[in-house]
């Protein structure tokens, strides 16, 4: 059976005359996947499978971060739109990226977040890197350093500061995200921290900051946690 086509449907749901009349503000998560997704399959309407989609995974960023097969799960999503989407979702995150310039200030956790939250959004692993700055602590470079498990990421001071050697960095940050969502350090990232801040130390190069990436939630208003803020650069 051929999909139904979103001009077919009743203008109240006709997404993209919507969009068109009274701008994109208006419509919904749902709405603006519908499209994306132009037309149903199995003889669904791109609406009925864009509110399947938003029932599923609940939270844009874990729709931006599902697999092309886990989109593929949904009835109606075939190979060809799970890869539309995807490439909608990569899109906005380099549009992120651009917003930032070409060499932000990062001075302040609140900026690290800024800059690397929409990335990390769509990692379902951690992944460790480092910011290199100069002495007005602006971004010389991102160095991404390793890729580790669910609940673990391995990383040794020589690989850490070996980048920050080579292009003359002053200060560095280290960053990491938290697939689960929790930004709260373990004992591990308070340990790898404190290695760092003593390496940084004897190199006379300055370690700012560790800031943990999370998620926001109901009970959560910030999505990311600075060691120095909570305290273990002063231990």
């Amino acid at each position: 059976m051929s999909g139904t086509r979103i001009k077919d449907l009743p203008s109240a749901d006709r997404p993209r005359e919507r969009l068109a009349e009274q701008g994109a503000d208006a419509l919904r998560n749902s709405e603006l996947i519908a499209i994306l997704l132009r037309t149903g399959l199995q003889g669904r309407s791109a609406v009925q499978v864009a509110e399947d989609l938003v029932t599923r995974f609940q939270k844009l960023d874990r729709l931006a971060a599902a697999a092309l097969d886990e989109l593929c799960e949904t009835k109606g999503v075939g190979r060809d739109k799970a890869v539309t989407l995807k490439a909608a979702f990569t899109l906005a995150q380099r549009m992120a990226r651009e917003l930032h310039g070409e060499a932000p200030i990062l001075d302040e956790p609140d900026r690290v977040a800024d800059l690397l939250r929409e990335e990390v959004r769509g990692y379902d692993v951690e992944h460790f890197q480092v910011l290199l700055l100069n002495t007005r602590r602006r971004l010389i470079r991102r160095e991404p350093l390793s890729k580790g498990t669910l609940d673990a990421t391995v990383v040794h001071p020589r690989d850490v500061f070996r980048s920050a050697i080579s292009a003359n960095a002053s200060a560095i940050i280290v960053v990491h995200n938290h697939p689960s969502g929790d930004p709260q350090p373990s004992e591990a990232d308070v340990k790898i921290t404190r290695d760092l801040i003593r390496a940084g130390q004897l190199l006379k190069i300055d370690v700012l900051d560790h800031v943990i990436l999370g998620r926001r939630s109901e009970n959560r208003e910030q999505d990311y946690v600075s060691l120095r803020e909570l305290g273990y650069f002063y231990q």
